[in-house]
């Protein structure tokens, strides 16, 4: 365990001065932000593609057409 902790701190030491040497006023994502975008994009074409596979297999009954009967008014509806 005390190997671990010995190896942590012994990388930490060697990128510390690697981390000074960056411009502190410059953000990027990197490599890790494009992996991780990438994966996102990945999953969103993946689920749209399972959509439309899965919404294409969806089968609604349609209503049939037959004209409804008209609505009958008596002479006690005109008189209101």
């Amino acid at each position: 365990m005390s190997d671990m902790s010995a190896s942590a701190s012994l990388a930490m030491t060697h990128l510390v001065p690697l981390a000074k040497e960056l411009d502190e006023d410059k953000v990027t994502p990197g490599v890790l932000g494009f992996i991780v975008f990438a994966v996102m994009a990945l999953a969103v074409w993946g689920l749209m593609k399972s959509m439309n596979r899965h919404m294409g297999r969806v089968d609604f009954p349609e209503a049939s057409e037959e004209p409804k009967p008209e609505p009958t008014t008596t002479a006690a509806d005109k008189r209101g």
